[in-house]
């Protein structure tokens, strides 16, 4: 089995896990109006850090935050230890030296990994994790999730028309699009513990639909639920954490996926409304924040991305 030990989240709503629960749990949201962070880019809702971040530094907090609540001692220095960095963008599109930096500043032997597979890849990440542990090539593996925006990414959101000029609505009848998002997110897993959430399948699927529009009938999506599922019935999970854009196609296909799978009365979270999309990190903040929510119990989180990607966890912890 592979277990959580420890997480942490850093965003706009607070630092740490706790205030991050707390803010939700409130009902606060990051999101506001933007007019001026960006030259040249139209006016648009999201959720931001007040000041410009340094991706390294914004990582490197977020692991000290997790590694100081972690259930037991991570020695990140050992060989037996792999980082694993999960992003879309990286620093100013260069993914692979911030995450050398980052194993570098925790004195990590290992080369890191990096996994960036649209928006799937928080789920990814963790699914990666799982494997090498399960293979018996490290003991313990500090999964990292992290993007900050800019005028590329926010421009290129605006030229699909897919942007919300005001707090998105998953699954409304009247939904704008979606807003994005920033944050910082660490989950730290190993195979030696045995006790507490537990990551219990992973599954990864792509559609081969389009390069930004989803299958319609979901079948990647249904294919991730029919394997996550794997060994319970649907009427197990306790709750199932959505990709949740606001979008018309990707809400849409989310909502047949869930019927085709059976899962179409489980109560669903949707976290896009507090954080808006934060890409590389969405996949690792919303599932800490689903496992926080339900204390215990069976929880899955999915997601779905740019060229068709589709990725979903099982988590349970008794």
């Amino acid at each position: 089995m592979v277990y959580c030990i420890g997480h942490s989240i850093i965003s706009p709503l607070g630092i740490g896990t706790r205030a991050n629960v707390e803010a939700v749990r409130a009902g606060r949201s990051g999101l506001k109006i933007y007019t001026d962070r960006f030259a040249d880019v139209e006016p648009f809702c999201a959720s931001l850090f007040d000041t410009p971040q340094s991706f390294v530094e914004l990582c490197v907090r977020s692991v000290e935050e997790a590694l100081c609540g972690a259930q037991q001692e991570v020695r990140t220095a050992d060989k037996e230890t792999i980082f694993i960095l999960s992003t879309t963008k990286g620093d100013n599109l260069d993914l692979l030296s911030p995450s050398q930096a980052i194993a570098r500043h925790f004195g990590n032997p290992n080369p890191p990994i990096v996994v960036s597979n649209a928006c799937t890849s928080g789920v990814c990440a963790q699914i990666t994790a799982k494997r090498l542990l399960e293979a018996g090539l490290y003991k313990c593996a500090v999964v990292i999730g992290c993007d900050i925006q800019t005028r590329f990414i926010v421009s290129g959101f605006q030229s699909f028309k897919a942007l919300s000029p005001e707090p998105c609505k998953p699954f409304s009848p009247d939904r704008k699009g979606l807003n994005l998002g920033e944050a910082a997110a660490t989950i730290i897993y190993t195979a030696e513990a045995q006790l507490g959430w537990r990551l219990e399948e992973g599954s990864i699927h792509n559609d081969a639909n389009h390069l930004s529009a989803p299958s319609r009938t979901g079948e990647g999506a249904y294919r991730c639920l029919k394997d996550v599922l794997s060994g319970i019935d649907a009427s197990e999970v306790d709750m199932v954490g959505v990709h949740g854009t606001a979008t018309l196609y990707n809400d849409d296909m989310e909502r047949i996926a869930l019927q085709r799978a059976g899962l179409e009365q489980v109560k669903i979270s949707a976290l896009k409304p507090h954080y808006g999309h934060t890409m590389g990190a969405a996949g690792i903040v919303e599932t800490i924040i689903g496992m926080e929510m339900l204390q215990h119990g069976t929880f899955i989180k999915m997601l779905s991305g740019f060229g068709g990607v589709n990725a979903a966890i099982r988590m349970k912890c008794e």
